[in-house]
């Protein structure tokens, strides 16, 4: 699979060669080339099927879609200019209105005697700010992307946190501004004074700060630190995401729709059975036991019949094994060839591309390839080779016993199938059948056809069909010896593995037991596709949901599978409604036809190795090593990212109750908060920012798998978290209250509850210092959410953690003994801060007694973040509604404020997208030019070349993502949730009617740097599937 970017080349050479040309010209259909027809091969299509030899002839900003992107760059630039040249002299005008505004005044015509031009380009410039900000706001609410999961429940947890915040802030300001009204005017009345306001204005800042505290600002950076850093350590273990929603989703998968080959076997196959001439050989067969006219016709069937790109090199080392390049099965069949002592690149120096006659390309449909070459006494033949059962059906031949050519009966072929191919599939074996067929102008045999003329080539059942068969293979392709231990985690940790193959059903079942997808006398089904269809479909062919869910959930294994049966099998999953909670599904995919099926699914993990480039732009992650071992390693990761967020939400939650209700009850007994306001934003420091890097940091555990998935209802703050916070609060509370009331006499320090605004004093100094203890200390108790005792496990794996932790308690110090004014405090003895560490040491004790108590006694209304996330639709939508300043309904201030904190939480969820946005737009000004110099480098274009131009429709967007350009209606919406779609319409682009537009890729520095050296000679690039 290959994609031409930033190319336009010239097919000299092709076999069955079809390109998809959707993103250029916006037809779904697949476009064949050939050096006699329709040659041209454009930028930014898609070879589909085939293979062929291309001649580069332009690159860069010379190709068709160079010039296509360049001009939009341009025009893009051209409309910014004339804006600021509309803005600058709609500012010249109103200048000028202002300076003669008093003449104006006295005619009484200051509209009749403005000039009209000036006032219609001012019109002209409003007009074209609006279609500018109408564009822009088109672009960005052109689709809302669904939200994942976590990102549902956060923003309903930031919701329910945010509302019991600011309750308790503004009762906390009411509270403060009626006793002090009550104290200057009620109880000792005196006169009003100007210092009385900074006094209001002292209790107003306590109350934002309370809000500040309570309001979780801190979860973005939080769900951005933990996803970025898992993505950089997901990439160590071989998976390369490509939408982040993707890793955390990972953490509710329940079921993994596996491909077989490279997957879960190594990829690396050798013949290890064969069938020639009615002899099963179990080892390499010596090619002098086999008859010399059989042997030269299995020898060429295999070297003409594979992939010229397939070939078996020798071994680097003296010891190791040779490597396969191209494809595994054909590199399995020439290295069969070797060991039968002869070369198959001297029958491919015979035989090269360019004179082969026609080959039909192997495709899920035929499973098999043929090739027909010329015969050198006159006439063709053809060779084929593919799946055996399907192969041994179109044959009416075989070579029998020393040779000799005998009718293939039904008989014998199910006698074949039974004896040999069905316990070759059984051994776990891939059985490649190959057999042949000639034409011949003169007189024929029984197993050729005599030909007049040349053949119908394109009757592709008549010309394969007939065939004399020369031997049945047997293709070893062991199992990852990784993989069972990998699906035993995946099982024990609630996920179901399903195989999709196209392989034969024995080969899959042999497969899928030694890997122990399936054990033997448990009742799951092993199904064909073939029969997978037969028991979903009703009589009309649609697929019926309540069928499909009585198949699905037993289903393990789905053999001689087309993509399009795994698709069906994964929409069926995702969209059953037989639990309570939907299916989270993750699909692995190699083939193009793979892309609807990774689309559909919640994750999509394609092949980095074998995957072609359409199967990793439909996909959400990318497996570097094919390895579904690294599926398990995602799943972790993924469920990693929903702890370190609980983690962070356990501790920030404790600090937040506490403070609040510090604050709160401080304002009531004492009439001021115990902690002041810039202690509180140090405290807010501690427990959001450097917390969420502390403990968004943490490695994964294979502890991990050990738990079920979360699911989708699932609350982010579980019971036993809720009991975590709620008991350290009570701790911390009753530390602080019990200081606040009677510390002074048990310290035998100055109280601070008669010293309100005559400066920082050691009672409220130990309180601070003894909160920032207890909160420091609490960090290691909110490392466990799940009830374990052992709070300091695997605190060395994470560097980050300790050392935060040592350099915040470091600058507390600072703050305590040196903050003085600044920061409210003032410097304590030693015995004081012995008293404030063994306060803060107690949370580790106090954590212990509270691990004790039964979760179940906690009810379950305490756990919030609950609910579906289908729930939450309209509170995102809300956090993410554009308000228009001059309409007539105005949102209330405090909705404003919720609407923007809650935007904030999605916000740096884009970040990354931002980033590569910014990236393309820098790309996308580096390649732009004149619009003279293209327009007349586009006019010499279109008028040189034998080959007309083909047309190319005018659709108004660029996708960044060609290969979401040709997309079926069940894969839009999929589509619409991870791609970033810049919509740019004709006004803000002002091209002109007859200029093309689609959808590409920004340029890359290696395609400008290619353009820069566009004289060097062109080279020939060659291309197979």
């Amino acid at each position: 699979m290959v994609i031409f970017y930033r190319l336009m080349e010239f097919c000299i050479q092709s076999n069955d060669l079809k390109i998809d040309e959707s993103s250029l010209t916006g037809e779904s259909d697949h476009v064949k080339k050939g050096e006699s027809f329709d040659p041209m091969v454009l930028s930014g299509t898609h070879v589909m099927e085939g293979s062929g030899k291309m001649l580069v002839s332009a690159v860069g900003v010379n190709s068709q879609a160079g010039i296509i992107f360049t001009l939009l760059g341009a025009a893009v630039d051209q409309q910014e200019a004339e804006i600021k040249k509309m803005k600058k002299e709609a500012k010249k005008q109103r200048k000028k209105k202002s300076l003669t505004g008093d003449e104006e005044n006295v005619t009484g015509n200051s509209h009749m005697n403005s000039p009209a031009p000036v006032a219609n380009k001012h019109d002209e410039a409003q007009d074209g700010k609006e279609n500018h900000v109408s564009a822009e706001k088109s672009s960005s609410d052109s689709h809302r992307k669904e939200k994942s999961v976590l990102q549902a429940k956060l923003t309903k947890l930031a919701i329910q946190i945010g509302y019991a915040g600011s309750t308790i802030a503004v009762l906390t300001v009411l509270i403060l501004v009626i006793n002090f009204c009550i104290d200057i005017f009620l109880t000792n009345p005196r006169p009003w004074k100007n210092t009385y306001v900074n006094d209001l204005v002292r209790h107003f800042i306590i109350g934002v700060t309370v809000l500040v505290v309570a309001v979780p600002e801190g979860l973005p950076l939080a769900v951005t630190l933990s996803l970025a850093y898992s993505v950089k350590k997901m990439m160590k273990d071989n998976n390369l995401v490509r939408h982040l929603d993707a890793c955390e989703t990972m953490g509710n998968a329940t079921a993994i729709c596996s491909d077989k080959t490279g997957t879960l076997t190594t990829n690396r196959m050798t013949v290890v059975q064969s069938y020639i001439c009615e002899q099963l050989c179990k080892t390499m067969p010596k090619f002098s036991d086999i008859p010399g006219h059989v042997g030269e016709l299995i020898i060429q069937g295999i070297a003409v019949n594979c992939a010229y790109t397939s070939r078996v090199m020798p071994p680097d080392e003296v010891n190791e094994l040779p490597k396969q390049v191209g494809n595994k099965t054909e590199c399995a069949l020439l290295g069969f060839v070797q060991g039968l002592g002869k070369n198959y690149q001297t029958i491919r120096d015979d035989y090269p591309e360019e004179t082969f006659t026609r080959v039909y390309t192997f495709n899920s449909v035929r499973k098999s390839m043929s090739t027909v070459i010329p015969r050198a006494e006159g006439g063709y033949r053809l060779f084929t080779k593919g799946a055996s059962e399907i192969i041994l059906h179109k044959c009416a031949f075989i070579y029998g016993h020393d040779g000799r050519l005998e009718k293939f009966t039904r008989d014998m072929q199910e006698r074949l199938l039974k004896q040999v191919i069905e316990p070759m599939a059984c051994d776990g074996l891939r059985t490649i059948c190959i057999a042949f067929r000639e034409f011949v102008p003169g007189k024929a045999e029984i197993n050729q056809v005599h030909i007049e003329n040349e053949p119908n080539w394109d009757d592709e059942d008549n010309t394969v069909n007939n065939l004399t068969c020369l031997c049945v293979v047997g293709i070893e392709d062991p199992v990852r010896p990784e993989v069972p231990d990998a699906i035993k985690k995946c099982q024990k940790a609630g996920i179901t593995v399903r195989m999709v193959t196209g392989d034969n059903v024995n080969t899959a079942r042999s497969i899928a037991t030694k890997c122990g997808i399936v054990k033997p006398n448990e009742d799951f089904l092993i199904l064909e596709g073939k029969e997978f269809n037969r028991r979903i479909r009703d009589s009309t062919g649609e697929v019926q949901q309540h069928l499909l869910d009585k198949v699905w959930p037993k289903l393990r294994v789905l053999a001689r599978s087309s993509p399009t049966d795994k698709y069906t099998l994964v929409k069926g999953i995702i969209d059953s409604n037989i639990s309570d909670n939907r299916e989270v599904v993750a699909v692995t995919g190699d083939g193009t036809n793979d892309g609807p099926a990774l689309k559909k699914a919640d994750v999509g993990f394609a092949m980095g190795i074998a995957g072609t480039d359409v199967a990793k732009e439909a996909s959400d992650i990318i497996l570097t090593d094919d390895n579904f071992s690294s599926i398990v390693k995602a799943v972790m990761w993924g469920r990693n990212v929903y702890d370190s967020i609980a983690k962070f939400l356990q501790f920030q939650l404790t600090v937040n109750v506490v403070a609040v209700i510090v604050a709160f009850i401080g304002a009531c007994a004492v009439k001021d908060s115990p902690l002041k306001a810039v202690q509180m934003l140090w405290v807010n420091l501690i427990m959001d920012t450097l917390a969420s890097l502390a403990l968004a940091t943490e490695l994964p555990t294979d502890d991990l798998l050990l738990r079920k998935p979360y699911g989708r209802t699932k609350p982010l703050i579980s019971r036993t978290m809720m009991k975590n916070i709620l008991g350290q609060a009570i701790y911390q509370l009753a530390v602080i209250f019990s200081l606040l009331f009677v510390g002074d006499q048990l310290l035998d320090i100055e109280s601070g509850r008669e010293n309100i605004g005559k400066g920082p004093t050691q009672h409220f100094t130990v309180i601070f210092n003894s909160f920032v203890m207890m909160t420091l200390f609490n960090e290691f108790n909110a490392r466990k959410i799940h009830g374990q005792r052992n709070v300091f496990e695997g605190i060395f794996t994470n560097p980050i953690f300790y050392t935060i932790w040592i350099g915040t308690c470091f600058a507390q110090v600072l703050i305590i003994q040196y903050g003085k004014m600044a920061f409210s405090t003032k410097s304590l003895s030693l015995e004081q801060w012995l008293w404030c560490l063994f306060f803060g040491v107690g949370t580790l004790l106090w954590g212990q007694l509270v691990t004790t108590v039964p979760t179940r006694k906690i009810p379950k209304i305490l756990s919030w973040g609950r609910g579906h996330p289908e729930e939450y639709t309209e509170a995102i939508a809300i956090g993410e509604e554009k308000f228009d300043l001059d309409s007539d309904k105005k949102p209330r201030a405090g909705q404003i404020l919720w609407i923007r904190g809650l935007t904030r939480l999605q916000t740096q969820l884009r970040v990354i997208r931002a980033f590569k946005s910014t990236l393309e737009d820098l790309e996308e000004r580096r390649s732009v030019h004149s619009l003279h110099s293209l327009h007349s480098l586009r006019s010499s274009r279109s008028h040189t070349g034998p080959w007309p131009p083909r047309p190319l429709s005018d659709i108004t967007y660029i996708d960044e993502d060609p290969a979401t350009t040709k997309l079926s209606p069940q894969q839009a919406s999929k589509t619409s949730e991870r791609d970033d779609q810049r919509l740019l319409s004709p006004n803000t682009l002002r091209l002109p009617p007859h200029h093309p537009q689609f959808a590409h890729h920004a340029p890359s520095p290696a395609a400008n740097a290619a353009a820069n050296n566009s004289e060097l000679p062109k080279p020939v690039h060659e291309t197979r599937i």
